[in-house]
């Protein structure tokens, strides 16, 4: 009975929504037809005791220390979905068991149309499977290297969908702590959803204490990790370069990158929800910029910048960036206390920068971008990977996007 009212509060919250977007009858009569479509598929499988012999595995479109994901079909009903496959022994020694836990409880419990839905879990000897929705359109990782950067105009809309996402989250009391470009994931329209596809552990810390980060402080990041000199200072097409370059090897890699992580993460003094509005600042920043704020050659190097934001956050003035962008990006990478998000996500709602943004009819808009999507099996929008080996997924092109122009009056 729980399960048949919690469906029917679903119906009722969509129709609402479709009444208020000012969508055609034809339109709204094709979403419902939709939505009763995945209730059905989503109660079949929740009745079913599935196990991975009932799906055909595909394309593989993400791979790490943990596993990989791939898309794969249902041999029963001919369904595509995304598998994540984690081999239990690397979570285990990894420490990241109560992490997938937590994902996999999060993903079932949140009914919202910013997060990545799960269908059903379950596990053998060797892995633990997620069954998810297979989201055709790419992650932003792949959208920002094939673009560089994006239009003010662009990246309100994908700040707004991932502050919409990070505030449903929040509300059922989890906190995602890793929300990077790799998660952001776009459905087949364009509309952004966050997820969890990085199977990277995350960047261990655990050799650098304090003194280190405030020695780093002392010398304004004139030594790299090992005492060597930094780097010269690049202009900002040279960083973007570089970026571009390392980014591929760094997303994938068995280290992780802490590009998004928040200070009081890395220092490991007890963090909240707040976390996550430092990463929403921080990817901002990359979209605007073309790399993120704290880039540099090294893991270790880019800890210390991250901890010493105020000597380290600067923006080039080739960027042009608006006053406003700069504004709300300075009042998301600073001090939890001063910290837009720390009182809820309505602080960066009303901020300037999104002026004009209907955040009620966000996900009923035209996406900023429209990826090309050829059929259900499609994933040229993903990086492509290589079956045999561990090896870094080669640089492709394919998969052109289709712009649309999104204004905000």
């Amino acid at each position: 009975m729980k399960s048949l009212q919690e469906r029917k509060e679903r119906r009722d919250i969509l129709e609402k929504k479709l009444a208020d977007a000012e969508v055609s009858e034809e339109e709204q009569n094709n979403l419902l037809k939709y939505f009763e479509k995945k209730e059905r598929e989503y109660m079949r499988m929740q009745r079913h005791k599935m196990g991975a012999d009932d799906f055909e595995p595909l394309t593989m479109i993400g791979k790490g220390a943990f596993g990989e994901v791939r898309i794969c079909r249902e041999k029963a009903t001919g369904h595509v979905y995304a598998m994540k496959k984690l081999k239990k022994s690397e979570m285990l020694r990894r420490g990241q068991v109560e992490h997938v836990k937590a994902e996999r409880n999060l993903l079932a419990e949140v009914d919202s149309n910013c997060i990545v839905k799960l269908y059903c879990s379950f596990q053998d000897e060797e892995y633990l499977y997620l069954i998810m929705e297979y989201l055709p359109g790419g992650d932003m990782m792949t959208l920002l290297m094939r673009k560089d950067i994006l239009t003010e105009d662009e990246a309100r809309f994908y700040v707004g969908e991932t502050v919409l996402a990070i505030e449903s989250i929040h509300k059922h009391n989890y906190i995602h702590r890793d929300i990077k470009p790799d998660n952001l994931l776009l459905d087949r329209n364009g509309h952004m959803k966050l997820s969890d596809f990085g199977l990277c552990k995350p960047l261990d810390c655990s050799n650098l204490q304090e003194k280190d980060f405030s020695m780093a402080k002392n010398l304004s990041g004139a030594l790299q990790s090992d005492g060597r000199p930094a780097a010269p200072k690049r202009t900002q097409q040279e960083q973007l370069q570089h970026w571009q370059r390392n980014r591929r090897m760094l997303a994938y890699s068995t280290v992780g990158t802490p590009d998004y992580i928040a200070p009081e993460v890395l220092l490991k003094k007890g963090y909240g929800m707040e976390c996550d509005w430092w990463s929403l600042g921080a990817i901002m920043y990359e979209m605007l910029v073309g790399y993120p704020p704290f880039y540099s050659d090294e893991p270790m190097s880019t800890c210390r910048k991250i901890v010493n934001w105020r000597t380290h956050l600067k923006f080039p003035e080739e960027a042009k960036l608006s006053p406003e962008a700069k504004d709300l990006i300075s009042k998301l990478l600073c001090n939890v206390e001063q910290r837009l998000g720390t009182k809820g996500a309505h602080e960066i709602k009303i901020h300037p920068w999104f002026k004009g943004i209907e955040w009620d009819k966000l996900y009923q808009m035209k996406a900023a971008f429209i990826p090309e999507v050829n059929d259900e099996l499609d994933t040229q929008n993903f990086e492509k990977f290589e079956e045999a080996d561990n090896q870094i997924p080669s640089a492709t092109k394919s998969g052109p996007w289709r712009k649309v122009r999104t204004h905000f009056q």
